[in-house]
């Protein structure tokens, strides 16, 4: 008998997940294209579609946590 897989819709987890590895692979495209050593702040705003200097607002904390 041949067992057929049935394929689960994707849930709430699934999406956020695919969504962010796919803004990782955008800013590892635009990393590697980028001539200079870092992506500046600016460009990796434009890169993930950020607008306004609220993007970076939690990165500091986010930092002292990883010690």
């Amino acid at each position: 008998m041949t067992q057929v897989q049935t394929l689960r819709a994707p849930n709430a987890q699934d999406r956020v997940a695919l969504a962010e590895i796919e803004l990782c692979g955008e800013l590892m495209i635009a990393a590697s294209a980028a001539g200079e050593e870092r992506l500046s702040r600016d460009r990796i705003d434009e890169v993930l579609d950020v607008r306004g200097a609220e993007s970076w607002a939690t990165v500091p904390r986010q930092a002292a946590r990883r010690g």
